[in-house]
């Protein structure tokens, strides 16, 4: 095939001697036999999306690698630097699971180090959240971790977290990125000063651990807890360092692993995606869930920072909740919680994203607190704690399986969320109740919300093409009416702007541009498109309601609920 100049002058830079001898070799062996692999390792950067970078990892611009990483890491360093001139400046590195993830955080700490920068090493894999906890334990200027959360197994990441424990947020990041982009490969400081790297460990696990036990938990009796028969699997991830250690020091002590899913593997030999939200990766939790009697599965994806929840239904059936309902559930017993110990007094706010359920809205009206409702991604919501100091932080999530309890930690954070979970359903079955029926009280309370999710996968550059090519389509050819329903308002979030379809009437969105197309129609349903800031996917996502009286006909409701979402979607030919 015809490579385009540019291809190949950015390979060429990659064979000269700033590079090592096995990159240069594995472009040689592109060239030589594989030149559409080297299309795509070289036809654009790695870019910044909504969870840091992701990529497949290998030779290349496009790639995961110590290059494009040291290239991340020497810009960072230089914009720390510039940010805070004659500070002694600090950083603190994890990484998960995943293939290289050890010795790219190594090299990511050589290259901080060798610009005059203390590092903190975890000695070994460690959660996500426990990264953005250590950041402020430890009084960090910035923090990274190596992870591509749940990616498949060809993949590696680089998260950047800031000052707050957060995840980098504009201004700093298009800030960072010009630094980086403007960088030659050549001018990266690979000679590590070792006397400035430290390995950080167990007083960091004691901290995070006590931190998680007093913020997630409320007030559980002993009995409940040890009534309560949890089955819990990591999904050979590194959730397996903290979790089980925290739900017994929190007192439950009828934990069962999936011991096939117990040991860290980056190969995630038992699951398609060791991702919670695939149904097919908690199969083996739920097996043993209805082997041995329990109560409730929690699984969690590879850097643990989502979890994916079943419980047993009102006929006792084991059933995989969403992350919306996770989410609903969670914040609801969070606001109950804050209300009975007197502490709502109108300066408190949950946070929520723009595609996730607007029943999140419905609760905050319900208990005197804001909702404010950002982009996708959990930066957004950390960021509003960052940006609202006079308010305090409840909790918040996402729909994709994303749950944070207060601000301790400043991410989507599974291993709060898997003690919240627990205390909710240990205090629930104590009552008589589950934390199923507990959900469908606060759908009676509030209206019946069901969502759904479609990824359509779309790869390479010719995927990257065809989904630009729908949201254009979408965004310059809008319907009328999808299922039947008028679409009274587009939101396109790209152009910052809300139009009213009836009146004509045009308002501005006052959070940051994005690309993404939100529908609203006159029954109350949502529909949003959004192309994914970290995999080669277009993501649609649904959102339905309707009225329920009583918890006898939740059943028929749902049914209702679910044929409309079909409806929807052949409407729209997604399928």
């Amino acid at each position: 095939m015809q490579l385009e100049k540019n291809i190949l002058d950015k390979a060429n830079e990659w064979l000269t001697p700033t590079f090592d001898q096995e990159t240069q070799e594995a472009i040689r062996e592109m060239m030589a036999k594989s030149p559409k692999d080297l299309e795509e390792s070289f036809y654009k950067n790695l870019e910044f999306g909504t969870g840091g970078m992701r990529g497949i990892m290998g030779a290349g611009t496009n790639r995961i690698n110590k290059y494009t990483l040291g290239k991340n890491t020497q810009g960072i360093s230089d914009y720390l630097k510039k940010s805070f001139p004659g500070e002694a400046l600090k950083v603190v590195i994890a990484y998960d699971c995943r293939h290289n993830s050890n010795t790219l955080a190594k090299t990511v700490a050589d290259v901080f180090s060798a610009n005059g920068i203390q590092v903190y090493l975890f000695s070994d894999m460690r959660p996500t959240p426990e990264l953005s906890f250590a950041l402020k334990y430890l009084k960090c200027h910035a923090g990274i971790v190596l992870t591509a959360s749940h990616n498949p197994p060809e993949y590696n990441g680089y998260k950047v977290y800031w000052q707050d424990g957060g995840q980098l947020v504009p201004p700093q990041d298009s800030e960072i990125i010009q630094v980086i982009e403007a960088l030659p490969y050549d001018n990266i400081k690979f000679d590590a000063n070792e006397n400035l790297i430290e390995y950080i460990d167990t007083e960091v696990d004691a901290a995070f651990a006590k931190s998680t036990i007093e913020n997630a938990s409320f007030n559980t009796p002993v009995a409940a807890k040890e009534n309560l028969k949890i089955v819990y699997t990591s999904l050979h991830g590194t959730s397996i360092k903290s979790i089980p250690g925290v739900l017994a020091n929190a007192g439950y002590t009828d934990v069962n692993i999936v011991a096939e899913q117990e040991v860290p593997d980056g190969d995630f030999p038992t699951v398609i995606s060791p991702n919670p939200e695939e149904p097919e990766a908690l199969s083996m939790a739920m097996a043993l869930a209805d082997k041995i009697g329990g109560d409730i599965v929690v699984g969690t994806d590879p850097d643990s920072d989502r979890l994916g929840v079943a419980v047993r239904d009102t006929n006792g059936k084991m059933t995989l909740l969403n992350g919306n309902q996770t989410m609903v559930v969670m914040t609801a017993f969070l606001l109950e919680q804050w209300k009975r110990a007197g502490k709502i007094s109108g300066k408190q706010f949950i946070g929520t994203t723009i595609v996730s359920t607007p029943m999140m809205l419905e609760l905050a009206a319900a208990y005197d607190v804001e909702c404010k409702v950002g982009l996708t991604g959990f930066k957004w919501i950390a960021k509003f704690i960052k940006d609202f100091p006079e308010l305090e932080f409840i909790g918040g999530g996402e729909e994709s399986f994303g749950f944070m309890v207060g601000d301790a930690v400043r991410d989507k954070d599974a291993v709060a969320a898997t003690l919240l979970v627990c205390e909710i359903a240990a205090q629930a079955k104590a009552a008589g109740s589950s934390l199923y029926q507990e959900l469908l009280n606060l759908y009676v309370d509030f209206g019946f919300y069901k969502e759904h999710l479609i990824s359509l996968t779309k790869k390479g550059i010719s995927g990257l093409e065809e989904i630009n090519q729908m949201m254009v389509s979408l965004r310059e050819n809008p319907v009328d009416e999808i299922n039947g329903e008028r679409v009274v308002c587009i939101e396109d979030y790209k152009n910052a702007t809300a139009k009213n379809r009836f009146t004509g009437e045009v308002e501005p969105i006052n959070i940051p541009k994005s690309d993404v197309l939100i529908y609203y129609l006159e029954d109350g349903s949502k529909i949003c498109a959004r192309p994914s800031g970290t995999e080669p996917k277009i993501k649609f996502y649904f959102s339905v309601n309707a009225p329920l009286d009583a918890i006898e006909n939740a059943a028929e409701v749902e049914k209702e609920l679910d044929d409309k979402i079909k409806n929807i979607i052949a409407a729209m030919q997604l399928k």
